[in-house]
């Protein structure tokens, strides 16, 4: 991942812009009056899903979190980029090449990771020791055949060294089973990395269900492994912390989940694997789980891209119950970069800043599990779900939870707590709800609620010191973070610009073919991305100037922070494989201009979405703009009209 991305990944523009201009909800995005020029009726747009802004009045302009600091402050890409960088605690290292046998090492550790999903499939499903294991998912979770072929789960037979025979016979190393997680190895001195001839490897997974991990994007990462005795320990094995794998990085299931949680805009999370798979299978599919452990700041950052309305619904345990508060906590601290949940050493809530996202908690019943739930009536488990508490509420019941509530002393305990949640709410009818609701739940006066003094220190806890950001980066493994890397318009970008920086040439034989299309050339407004335009005007000069070759200016010219975000590029395109289809290009510039009408069209269709919430809102104050913005409207859907014309001209052409 490249320092901008991991900047991008740590800092939500929705937040960031609301800190200068009030924004309100319109449909999936956000809108409210332009900073960059006076008006009274906004027309100033942010998409939290493409991590964008735009401005549909005078400015009419747009961008990313990059170009709007730049456009606010008067800064240049640098200055603006280090910045952010402060802001999100990422440290600007020199530019370090990666080597490319480290590319390539990955990427054969992944390839392994893959190998490694069809061995256990195989075991499950056509062998004999693993039919005890698909019995199990059949009969008692209940996963049909094709859930079981959707998330890849296998089998890991009983045995010491079975994987490790396998997969040593196919050409892989003992160091490279370790890197990955599949073999552990016994030594009195281990080294993971370089073990003694004397070490003994062994398979690290055994008479486990298999369950494969993948990053936000589909990659393999790891394994979670479930015991089939229940006599074996521990119930489940993740796979180890790898190059790869990152548990505090990963949600399980994101990787289907994140079309369905901005669908729904909602996400729920349970805390098993098995209870994301049955719960998929009955078709809630905005679900996700954590790698069993507590829900981390990085999680959460993560996941608040897709939705800011979350449901935590963890099993009814003690542990369960535990966990929900762990979440909450990694949930105030990531979804409020004003402040936080902590809690004491017993466990209790004590409430510092507002929350800024609509978090609720699940309660499940009867001593289920959520999966059971869902196989007994999946109506059940979407009535639990849109009943979610709001955190005030399940804090308040929580910690009341087995205790005498006719003692006085149990209610001024939980009141000590749960007042300071209260008072901190932005929102002063919401605080008086809330007031009331926990008087009315005490059985005491409102009045003495009111008068209390709220315990407890108020002082807005410090960010987290630049020392334990810097250790919290070196865990960071090479997943790409979701968020805009996982927008189709910035999949598309980093395509065309991985391959007019191999081959910058063809850039005026793209602008020719647009042109004979009768549409613009490309340009930097073509690219939502701060970060892509700069490079694309880069490889614009490079052509325009002829003192140096285009490629040789563009090396020199490169400014460092872009340096690896232009490697991942010629990395990414040099797997392309229509970089080798045709010795001419003819394939490429084809591929170039398909990518250029995606982009251009996925824009004009976000414009306009984004204009019919601008134009509604205009005719219900009675502005004079709803006309000019239907007009608007009318411009794009002919200029998408334009791109959708000369696609079928060059389809037309492929088929001649």
């Amino acid at each position: 991942m490249s320092q901008i991305d991991e900047i991008k990944s740590r800092i939500d523009i929705v937040d960031l812009i609301s800190e200068t201009v009030k924004l309100r909800r319109a449909g999936k995005n956000y809108s409210g009056l332009c900073p960059f020029h006076t008006e009274k009726t906004p027309s100033f747009i942010v998409s939290p899903d493409r991590q964008t802004w735009r401005c549909f009045g005078q400015c009419s302009e747009g961008g990313d979190v990059i170009s709007f600091v730049m456009k606010k402050e008067g800064w240049d890409f640098g200055e603006a980029l280090r910045s952010l960088a402060e802001r999100a605690g990422v440290k600007l290292e020199p530019y370090k090449a990666q080597k490319p046998e480290e590319k390539e090492e990955h990427e054969r550790l992944r390839g392994l990771l893959e190998e490694a999903v069809t061995f256990y499939r195989h075991q499950l499903v056509s062998t004999t020791a693993g039919k005890l294991a698909l019995d199990y998912l059949h009969e008692e979770r209940r996963l049909s055949d094709a859930t079981l072929e959707t998330f890849g789960l296998g089998y890991a037979p009983d045995s010491w060294d079975a994987a490790l025979k396998h997969f040593t016979a196919k050409g892989y190393s003992g160091h490279e089973l370790l890197d990955v997680g599949l073999a552990s190895q016994r030594s009195a001195d281990a080294d993971t990395r370089h073990p003694s001839p004397n070490t003994r490897l062994f398979d690290r997974f055994r008479n486990r269900i298999m369950i494969p991990i993948r990053d936000e994007n589909g990659r393999m990462a790891g394994f979670g492994a479930r015991i089939l005795d229940p006599n074996d320990v521990p119930k489940f094995l993740n796979s180890p912390d790898t190059v790869l794998f990152s548990k505090s990085r990963l949600l399980y299931g994101l990787d289907r989940a994140r079309k369905p949680i901005r669908a729904a805009d909602q996400a729920v999370i349970v805390e098993g694997y098995m209870d994301v798979i049955a719960l998929h299978q009955a078709g809630f599919e905005n679900v996700i789980s954590p790698m069993g452990t507590a829900l981390t700041e990085d999680q959460l950052r993560l996941l608040k891209r897709f939705s800011r309305r979350i449901v935590l619904a963890l099993d009814p345990d003690a542990a369960g119950q535990a966990a929900v508060l762990r979440g909450l906590n990694a949930a105030r601290q990531s979804l409020d970069r004003e402040g936080e949940i902590s809690f004491d050493a017993r466990g209790l809530l004590r409430h510092e800043s507002r929350l800024k996202a609509d978090l609720g908690v699940a309660t499940m019943p009867d001593e289920l599990d959520p999966d059971e739930i869902v196989q007994r009536d999946p109506q059940q488990w979407k009535g639990l779900i849109e009943n979610a508490q709001p955190v005030v509420v399940h804090v308040m019941e929580t910690l009341a939870t087995g205790r005498d509530l006719e003692n006085a002393r149990v209610k001024s305990e939980i009141a000590a707590q749960v007042l300071p949640l209260i008072e901190d709410l932005p929102d002063s009818v919401e605080r008086d709800a809330y007031r009331q609701r926990l008087a009315r739940f005490l059985r005491v006066d409102e009045r003495a609620l009111m008068g209390r003094q709220v315990t407890g220190p108020r002082a807005r806890r410090p960010r987290l010191s630049a020392e334990t950001l810097t250790q919290a980066q070196a865990a960071v493994t090479t997943n790409i973070v979701a968020g805009t890397t996982n927008s189709p318009s910035h999949r598309i970008e980093v395509h065309i610009l991985g391959i007019l920086l191999r081959r910058p040439g063809l850039l005026y034989r793209l602008d020719r073919d647009l042109q004979e299309s009768a549409l613009s050339r490309l340009s930097p407004e073509d690219f939502e991305y701060t970060d892509h335009q700069v490079l694309f005007r880069l490889v614009r000069q490079s052509l325009e100037q002829d003192a140096d070759d285009a490629d040789q200016y563009l090396h020199q010219n490169l400014p460092p922070t872009l340096a690896d975000l232009t490697d991942e590029l010629l990395a990414k395109s040099a797997t392309t494989n229509s970089l080798s289809l045709d010795p001419v290009d003819d394939r490429l510039l084809e591929d170039l201009f398909r990518g250029v009408i995606k982009i251009r069209r996925l824009g004009l269709d976000e414009s306009i979405n984004q204009l019919r919430f601008l134009q509604e809102d205009a005719q219900k104050e009675g502005d004079l703009r709803a006309a000019s913005y239907l007009e608007m409207v009318s411009h794009y859907r002919r200029s998408r009209n334009a791109l959708d014309q000369a696609s079928l001209k060059l389809s037309e052409r492929r088929q001649e």
